[in-house]
This record gives structure tokens, C-alpha cells and sequence, in this order.
């Protein structure tokens, strides 16, 4: 099984930097294939907290090759001072490679991404404000900027000459801003371009070359299938593709060579940004689960928003990723609960939906149908088989995997890198 590829089911933050980090032991290559720094991994080591936002979480494994995939779009400065940190806390980070065809994230795109979005008001998208939509925008656009492109300062000089052509008639007469100068913007991006240039390669050869050898590769997707731009809850998503498909277009490897598709998924559910999330929770019980499990963006530090677990919305991502295996985390969190309701379907207007609604103005009118599982009081963390768990957390998740369409194969209970419960491997 050496190509796997590990998703967010539901609107990102699952933990899935854990999940990679778990598989880190046996894995030799781990991609990033989509977004930018507008999403973050928290991964624990002994005592040791790292908080990554454009690497991927398994630079922090030894011996492990890490690669940024030309699907991602690259804030080198963002880059460096990661890599820097990790530096200075002896962390080897000489295995990181980058895809010469990575699309860059410059000063223009940051501003813009800002004002754009101060701009629409009430119908906020919701962004980071990192330059991300901006920067895949060029790319489909073809006036972005790439990574080899600050090898060659003439190629690099006509590429921000006439991408600022038009971006800075737009700063000026529609926003009100200073024009961006074209010098200012190339001195800055060839003031990387030395350090940069032993990291970069030709990484989809590599990873093919990987493959071929019977080496193990896991592809890590930033954000999360509901934030995916063509199969998430549009407008509201991000700018990349963040289900599975994405992971060959973002790292140059076909589809046959991807072997198992794993989604992580919270034991309830979070998003962070604007756009319908049906099973939100505004009172005391939300509160409690957002100071329980922590949930603020490891990016942005915004408190996200939380809600039961989604049923419907599993299915979904099961089917438009293929899953083959789940991995639910913060199971830890849902303890002390008399019961735990669970979202299985969705009223709209009277109409029940056992599934996710097509039509975006149901979903975002859908109110979730409940179910009460029975909840447990003994702490969990220390759990290590399916066994250790009490009764009801283990009729918990059963009764999510019959309602989510594939098994759960590993179960986080906590957040040590080594609280987790495998009841299937995920790599054989």
C-alpha cells in the first residue's frame, strides 16, 4: 500500500497532522497537494507542541522526505521563518523539497485578499486574509507566479509587470490603495530565490520514481472536503480541490498509483469562516465544547465554530473521496456527557434529507434531525484497544460507523502523540 492519501471530512481542523504524524514511523515521502499557510497542523511530541501552517506535518518525523506539491501556493516568507523555528529547535528540515511548479504568494495577493474581502461586507467569504484565492485566481488566470520563475529575473519581471498591470488599476480606482511598484515586488522575490533553489525539484518525478521503488508516500490535504472549491459548501470554501482527486492533479502522481484513502473526522464537528453549518451549536453545551476541545484556528487563533457530529456530511465525504478508512479524533472530548446527540438526516422546510441536499439554499436552511447515543464518564485518554474504552464509547463510535459508510479504523483519545486506538492498520 504505498500511496496514501489522508483528507478532512468535514470543514478542516480534524487532526490531521496527527494522523500523518502517526503513520510517520513507516512513511518515506509526505506531500502537501493543495492550499497555502491558511490552514494550520498541530503535532505533539513528548512535551514538545509544533504548530505547521505551509510545511508538512511529516518534516517532523525523521528520515522522512517531506515535499510542498505544485497544487500548493507558497508564502516564502511564511516558508523561511517556518523552517527557521524548526531550526532553532533541531528539527532537520534537509529533506524538504519544493515543486517547481508551486504557484508563489506575493505581497499583491496578500492585499488584495484583504481589502477584497473588507470590501464585500456582509457576504464575507470568511478568508484568512493570506493571499490564498488571489494567488490560485493568477494561476487559473496564467499570470501567477512560480517557483522557477526566480531563476530566470528577466521571465520574473514580465510576469509581475503584467500581472500588477491590471491588479494595480484595481488597487487604486476601485479600492483606494497605493499602487504596488513592480521592483518592489521582484527584490523581494529574488531576495529567496539562493536559499530556495537547492529545495526545488522536478517532485512529481520523484514521487513517481518513490512509488516505483514500493516506498511510502502520504499525500496530506490542507483544509477539508466541505471546503473543497467544486464539492464544498460553495461560496463559502477555499480556493483549492481538498478531497482526494486533488492529490494527483496538486502532486503530479495518477490516480492509480493512490492506494488508500484515509478521512480524518472529529468526533463532533467545527468550521471556521462563514457559510451554513447545520448542526451549530449557539449556547451553553457549544461553549463547553469549544473551551473543551480547544478549538481555535492553529492559523488564525479565531474561535471556531462548533456542533455535533454530522452524519450526512460523512457519507458525502466517504463517497466523494472514496474512503476507505476513517480515523475519528477527540473522542476525549465527548466525556462526561449524559448523552451525545448526533446528527442523521436534516429538515428542510418540512422535507426530511438523509443526505447532504445538492441545492446550496437547502443545505443552508437544513436543520439537523437528532439521535441521543448515551454518554460515558471515565476517562478515556489512557485507552489503548477498542476494549479499554467504555461500553458506551464504544456503541459511540460503532453506531458512527454504521451511520458514516466505512469502518473507523483509528480513534484519537487524546492529544499525545501516542493516544490513539488502532482497530485497523493503515498501512498494509
Amino acid at each position: 500500500m504505498p500511496g496514501i492519501v489522508i483528507v478532512g471530512v468535514q470543514w478542516g481542523d480534524e487532526g490531521k497532522g496527527k494522523a500523518t504524524d502517526l503513520l510517520g514511523e513507516r512513511t518515506d515521502w509526505v506531500v502537501k497537494f493543495n492550499g497555502g499557510n491558511n490552514a494550520g497542523h498541530t503535532v505533539v511530541i513528548g512535551d514538545e507542541k509544533y504548530a505547521l501552517h505551509l510545511l508538512p506535518s511529516g518534516i517532523l518525523s525523521d528520515g522522512v522526505n517531506a515535499v510542498i506539491g505544485n497544487g500548493v501556493v507558497v508564502d516564502l516568507e511564511v516558508l523561511f521563518a517556518e523552517l527557521e523555528a524548526l531550526h532553532a529547535r533541531g528539527v532537520d528540515t534537509s529533506r524538504l523539497k519544493v515543486s517547481a511548479n508551486a504557484h508563489i504568494i506575493t505581497q499583491y495577493h496578500r492585499t488584495l485578499d484583504k481589502v477584497t474581502e473588507r470590501f464585500l461586507g456582509k457576504r464575507q467569504i470568511g478568508t484568512t486574509g493570506r493571499g490564498i484565492g488571489p494567488a490560485y485566481a493568477d494561476k487559473i488566470n496564467r499570470v501567477g507566479i512560480r517557483v522557477q520563475d526566480l531563476f530566470d529575473e528577466n521571465i520574473l519581471r514580465q510576469k509581475v509587470e503584467g500581472a500588477l498591470d491590471q491588479k494595480n488599476h484595481l488597487l487604486v480606482k476601485v479600492f483606494n490603495r497605493r499602487a504596488i511598484a513592480v521592483d518592489e515586488i521582484v527584490d523581494d522575490l529574488l531576495s529567496y530565490a539562493e536559499r530556495l533553489r537547492p529545495m526545488v525539484a522536478d517532485t512529481a518525478l520523484l514521487l513517481d520514481e518513490a512509488l516505483d521503488r514500493g516506498e511510502v508516500v502520504v499525500f496530506e490535504g490542507g483544509q477539508a472536503t466541505m471546503l473543497d472549491v467544486d464539492h464544498g459548501t460553495y461560496p463559502f470554501v477555499t480556493s483549492s480541490s481538498a478531497t482526494a482527486g486533488g492529490a494527483s492533479t496538486g502532486s503530479g502522481v495518477g490516480p492509480n498509483r493512490l492506494d488508500r484513502i484515509v478521512g480524518i473526522v472529529k468526533a463532533y464537528t467545527t468550521r471556521v469562516g462563514s457559510g451554513p453549518f447545520p448542526t451549530e451549536l449557539f449556547d451553553e453545551q457549544g461553549e463547553w465544547l469549544r473551551s473543551r476541545g480547544f478549538e481555535f484556528g492553529t492559523t488564525t487563533g479565531r474561535p471556531r465554530r462548533v456542533g455535533w457530529y454530522d452524519a450526512p456530511i460523512t457519507r458525502y465525504a466517504t463517497r466523494i473521496n472514496g474512503i476507505t478508512d476513517l480515523v475519528l479524533t477527540k473522542l476525549d472530548i465527548l466525556t462526561g456527557l449524559d448523552r451525545i446527540p448526533v446528527c442523521v438526516a436534516y429538515d428542510v422546510d418540512g422535507e426530511r434529507f438523509d443526505e447532504v441536499p445538492v441545492n446550496q439554499s437547502d443545505f443552508h436552511h437544513a436543520k439537523p434531525i437528532l439521535e441521543y447515543l448515551p454518554g460515558w464518564k471515565q476517562d478515556i485518554t489512557g485507552a489503548r484497544t477498542f476494549e479499554d474504552l467504555p461500553v458506551e464509547a464504544q456503541d459511540y463510535v460503532l453506531a458512527l460507523e454504521k451511520m458514516s459508510g466505512t469502518r473507523i479504523s483509528v480513534i484519537g483519545v487524546g492529544a499525545a502523540r501516542d493516544a490513539v486506538i488502532v482497530r485497523h492498520d493503515l498501512v498494509d
